[in-house]
């Protein structure tokens, strides 16, 4: 038998040893020290000035380019709540893209929140494609600023919305920008005026069918149960609409979920494995393994409060500014990613009296994640 010289030997099991320890470090590397950036930004753009667009960069500090994902989201019924639309209230899902591997920019539409221009529901009322259009626009001008990015891989992007958002990520994929590979609909729709209404049905599937004539870009879409802006038959409508005129999208019906399952991409958990198998699908795969969440910051918690008072106060400390923590002797009520500091704190008050019992007064106990005296 030959057998190899020890030397040799040797220095084989040491090269060997030398590459696991590598990688070894490396993960443990990952594993505690990563570190993510969460950058507001405004994306220039005339047709949104002179404000430009509100928008929110998050990514981990990796080495190397990063596919692109872009986000954006719905429309409230209610017009203030419209006007008070800020990127950092999609903090925890640009987090989940983030831990994968990905760039994530959230950006808010013309005429929502603190970005300029005039909004989509403005421009074409009652006109399902052109609203459609509008809201892709502001998207398409989102995926050129961010494919420019020193991060950025451009030949990866996909786009992700919910809501209306969703509706726009449609009408994306039939212009789509150059690198787009693929998009996700998160409860995709326009013109609910209350549960299970909309305006016109009819010439909102007749969109669906429209942008699915030009539609080639693979697509995730993601409806509950118990949605009740957008309700079964009439997303399995949508579905069919778009397929039957050539639009490619695998239509996922998920349980129920909360009151209203319109919340569901509130719930980042229930549809995270479903994504992560679409992106394995389309080979986006951008990690092996999501990093560990960020940690909280070290803040002292407000004294008194309850088991779930101190598991909410974490979750706050977590969550995007302007925000604000208030508390009573049995209560407690949040306020996150509003655009105002004022407004944080008058919501969390707001809240905190709907949760404490009848007569219970509430104070501001922290503000943007700063414990008050």
């Amino acid at each position: 038998m030959t057998r190899a010289p020890a030397v040799g030997l040797t220095r084989y099991v040491s090269r060997a040893l030398f590459r696991l320890s590598v990688c070894l470090i490396l993960i443990a590397h990952l594993a505690t020290a990563q570190q993510f950036h969460e950058k507001e930004i405004r994306i220039p753009w005339a047709k949104a000035a002179p404000q430009g667009l509100q928008a929110l960069l998050v990514y981990a500090d990796l080495p190397g380019k990063h596919p692109l994902v872009v986000m954006t989201h719905g429309t409230s019924r209610e017009r203030q709540k419209r006007d008070e639309v800020s990127a950092w209230a999609m903090l925890p899902q640009a987090t989940w893209f983030a831990r994968r591997g990905w760039v994530a920019l959230v950006a808010v539409r013309r005429g929502y929140g603190a970005s300029g221009g005039r909004a989509d529901y403005v421009d074409a009322r009652g006109d399902y494609i052109l609203a459609g259009e509008e809201s892709a626009e502001d998207l398409r001008m989102a995926a050129e600023f961010g494919s420019k990015l020193p991060e950025v891989d451009p030949s990866r992007i996909i786009a992700v919305g919910v809501s209306t958002g969703g509706f726009a990520t449609v009408a994306l994929t039939a212009n789509p920008p150059a690198g787009l590979v693929a998009a996700i609909n998160f409860a995709g729709g326009r013109g609910s005026m209350s549960d299970h209404e909309v305006r016109n049905p009819g010439d909102l599937i007749g969109a669906y069918r429209y942008f699915g004539k030009h539609s080639r870009t693979p697509m995730l879409w993601i409806y509950a149960e118990n949605d009740h802006f957008f309700w079964p038959e009439l997303a399995q409508k949508f579905d069919v609409a778009f397929r039957q005129s050539g639009g490619q999208d695998q239509f996922i019906q998920a349980p129920a979920i909360g009151k209203d399952g319109h919340s569901l991409f509130g719930h980042v958990v229930a549809w995270s494995p479903v994504v992560d198998d679409f992106l394995k699908a389309q080979n986006l795969v951008a990690l092996s393994e999501p990093l560990p969440p960020p940690a909280a910051p070290d803040r002292p918690a407000p004294p008194g409060l309850s088991e779930d008072g101190l598991k909410a106060f974490k979750s706050y400390l977590l969550l995007g500014p302007h925000k604000a923590f208030a508390m009573s002797e049995h209560g407690f009520g949040i306020a996150v990613a509003q655009l105002e500091t004022d407004s944080a704190k008058k919501r969390a008050i707001d809240n905190c009296k709907h949760s404490a019992p009848k007569g219970e007064s509430c104070r501001v106990v922290s503000v943007d994640g700063e414990t008050l005296p």
